[in-house]
C-alpha cells in the first residue's frame, strides 16, 4: 500500500510541477514574507490543487503546507508539502525547482514524493525508492534507484545556489570533498538517492516540508539525514511551527559521524551582506 500512495502522490506532484511550469521563465507575481523569502502565484495555485488532490484521495488526513495550511495540527497520519521548493531560482528562471510531499506516521515520513518538473524527473518511495521521468505531466515508467559507495577519489557534494553558510563550509572542509556540486532545492536528496552525488549539509534554516519528502525517498535507497545529535530527524513539531535544526544527508550513512554539525541554525552569508555583517571573506564567498 505504501508502493501505491507513493505512485500516487507522484502523480499529484507531476500534476503540481504543470501548473508551475506554466508560470516558469515568465513575469509571476510574487511577493515577500515577512522572513524575506519570496511568494508567488505559482506557489499558491500549485498548493491549491495539491491540497484539493491530497483531500479527494485521502480524506480526512491533515495536509500541511507551505503556503496557507502550516498552521494546521497534525495527526497520527498528516501531509507535509511544499507546492515550489527553490522559488527564488524559480522566479530567476532556473530549473531546478521541486515539488515536496511527504505522508507522514507519527513522526517519520511512510511514503513521499519528490519532483523536479523544470528536469522532467520525479522520484518516489513508498517501501522501495524509484525514480521515473515526467512525460506530459505524469510519471512515466519507474526504474529502481539506490544511493553509491563514497568514490574512493573524493565525494560529491551538493552546494546550495542560495543559501552557502561558514557553518556548511566548516563542516564539509572536515570530509574529503573531492568536487562541490551546486544544485538547487530538494533536488539534492533526488541526486543522492540516485548515486549522482554523495553529501548535502545545510545549516541555515529550513521548514519540516522542505526535508520530509526527500529524507524519505534517500532513506529508502539506502541513505541517511541526520540532526547534530545523530539521529534521524522526525517530524510534526508544531510546537517549533515546523522547523528544522541543522542536518547532514548521505548517501553512504557510515559518513554521517564524521561531520560535526552545530546545535542550531545559523545565518547564510547572502543574509549577513544583507544585514550588512559580512566579513570581507563572506563578502566575497559564494552566495
Amino acid at each position: 500500500m505504501r508502493d501505491a500512495i507513493a505512485a500516487g502522490l507522484a502523480e499529484i506532484a507531476c500534476g503540481a510541477g504543470e501548473i508551475l511550469r506554466g508560470y516558469h521563465g515568465g513575469d509571476c507575481p510574487h511577493k515577500l514574507k515577512p522572513d524575506g523569502s519570496p511568494a508567488s502565484l505559482a506557489d499558491a495555485r500549485s498548493e491549491e490543487f495539491i491540497v484539493e488532490a491530497l483531500t479527494q484521495r485521502w480524506p480526512g488526513i491533515p495536509v500541511i503546507a507551505e503556503e496557507n495550511s502550516c498552521e494546521a495540527a497534525t495527526a497520527e497520519l498528516f501531509f507535509l508539502v511544499d507546492p515550489l521548493d527553490g522559488t527564488r531560482d524559480f522566479l530567476a528562471g532556473i530549473p531546478e525547482y521541486s515539488v515536496n510531499i511527504g505522508l507522514i506516521c507519527n513522526d517519520r515520513p511512510i511514503a513521499a514524493a519528490l519532483a523536479a518538473p523544470g528536469l522532467f524527473r520525479v522520484w518516489y518511495a513508498g517501501t522501495e525508492a524509484v525514480e521515473a521521468p515526467i512525460r506530459k505531466g505524469r510519471p512515466g515508467e519507474p526504474r529502481p534507484i539506490a544511493v553509491r559507495a563514497p568514490p574512493r577519489d573524493g565525494l560529491v557534494a551538493l552546494v546550495s545556489r542560495m543559501h552557502g553558510d561558514r557553518d556548511t563550509d566548516n563542516c564539509l572542509d572536515g570530509l574529503p570533498i573531492a568536487l562541490r556540486r551546486v544544485a538547487s532545492s530538494a533536488l539534492k536528496f533526488g541526486l543522492l538517492a540516485a548515486g549522482e552525488a554523495d553529501v548535502y549539509v545545510r545549516c541555515v534554516p529550513t521548514m519540516e516540508w522542505d526535508t520530509a519528502a526527500g529524507d524519505h525517498i534517500l532513506a529508502v535507497a539506502g541513505g541517511c539525514v541526520v540532526g547534530p545529535d545523530g539521529e534521524r530527524l522526525t517530524y510534526g513539531h508544531r510546537s517549533r511551527l515546523y522547523r528544522n535544526g541543522p542536518f547532514a544527508a548521505f548517501g553512504a550513512c557510515g559518513q554521517a559521524p564524521a561531520v560535526a554539525l552545530p546545535e542550531r541554525c545559523t545565518v547564510s552569508y547572502r543574509e549577513r551582506r544583507r544585514a550588512g555583517e559580512a566579513t570581507p571573506d563572506e563578502t566575497s564567498a559564494r552566495s
